[in-house]
């Protein structure tokens, strides 16, 4: 039923104006015939249970045969968390408050729950302090996350009560990036991506992305305008960055000049040895996402995400051998996982 869902709501919840935006560029790109590429489009829709986004993304106007099989879709992604991720562990994963606490000494920041908090803690928290961060309990890709300014002589009460109401009940103090990962883009944290599967007591990294922000807005969620681009074993980047929301490749960043290819991330080894020990805690969740920042100091982590995106990590652009990587997990799980 799940799957159906989330095959009814890429069908339907997308725009016809976007749809035929990705034909233009996809037109652009390879040459192939509009009315072709609307049709083949369709046909892998139904085909493959994917998005229009996720054709152009997979580059499916070119890829060809069994080669589409490769690529991890949808209801894939769905049946590795359902297989993989024990339903017991959901809630912490899904809950910004306990996940915090679960994580206490990794995640390397202050913060209040305004569900449990009382206003004399939130006026605490703020003493000293000219911003923080609001996210709600169970957001997902960025919305309404703020950054809250925190102004001389603020009315701390007024504000708490516009949180409480907002529903942005986690309260978080401002994370300091590392200088270079904020060349990148300073508007935002700028994050790791790092797929895991913890499986049979052995740590497999699946896939580590960059996502950076657009220039302007606080977060870097691709679904917020974000772009990203994949991190090599060796903590380099050697990829343009891609952008979902106008379809495109950039080098440089376009808002601050910053060449993504050849951008070394620090702290890269630090980063993966941080999530081996965060997997090591709940070893019944096989299958995450964890979202890392880079502090002056080392990274932390932010959050980690119960069944990751699957697409980020094909994309066509980024692709050498121009397959997909459910290979990647077949080569772990069996051949047989996904039937």
């Amino acid at each position: 039923m799940e799957k159906l869902k989330m095959f009814l709501r890429r069908l339907f919840g997308g725009s016809v104006k976007k749809m035929f935006m990705h034909i233009g560029l996809i037109h652009k790109e390879t040459g192939k015939n509009r009315v072709w590429l609307f049709f083949d489009m369709t046909y892998c829709i139904f085909r493959f249970k994917m998005g229009y986004s996720d054709y152009h993304c997979f580059g499916f106007a070119q890829v060809r045969g069994k080669d589409r099989l490769t690529f991890l879709t949808m209801n894939d992604n769905i049946t590795l968390s359902h297989k993989l991720n024990s339903r017991e562990a959901y809630n912490i994963f899904d809950d910004k408050a306990e996940f915090n606490k679960a994580f206490a000494e990794l995640i390397g920041r202050e913060w209040l729950d305004l569900r449990t908090a009382s206003k004399e803690d939130f006026t605490r928290f703020c003493e000293g302090r000219r911003s923080l961060f609001a996210k709600p309990v169970n957001g997902f890709g960025g919305t309404d996350v703020a950054r809250v300014e925190i102004p001389e002589n603020a009315d701390i009460n007024a504000l708490y009560e516009r949180l409480v109401k907002n529903g942005q009940l986690i309260i978080e103090e401002e994370i300091v990036q590392h200088e270079k990962m904020k060349s990148l883009a300073p508007s935002s944290v700028n994050t790791l991506r790092i797929v895991t599967l913890y499986h049979g007591g052995e740590l497999h990294l699946m896939y580590a992305m960059i996502r950076i922000s657009n220039g302007e807005n606080c977060v870097d969620n691709i679904c917020s305008g974000g772009m990203y681009s994949p991190i090599e074993t060796d903590g380099v980047i050697r990829k343009p960055a891609y952008c979902t929301a106008t379809g495109e490749f950039y080098e440089p960043h376009p808002f601050t000049k910053t060449s993504f290819i050849g951008f070394e991330i620090p702290f890269y080894k630090e980063s993966i040895e941080l999530v081996r020990k965060a997997s090591e805690k709940f070893p019944k969740m096989e299958y995450l996402g964890w979202d890392v920042a880079i502090t002056p100091t080392g990274p932390i982590l932010i959050e980690a995400n119960n069944m990751p995106g699957f697409d980020i990590a094909q994309n066509y652009g980024h692709l050498d051998e121009k397959i997909g990587i459910k290979p990647r997990f077949e080569a772990i799980l069996g051949k047989d996982f996904f039937k």
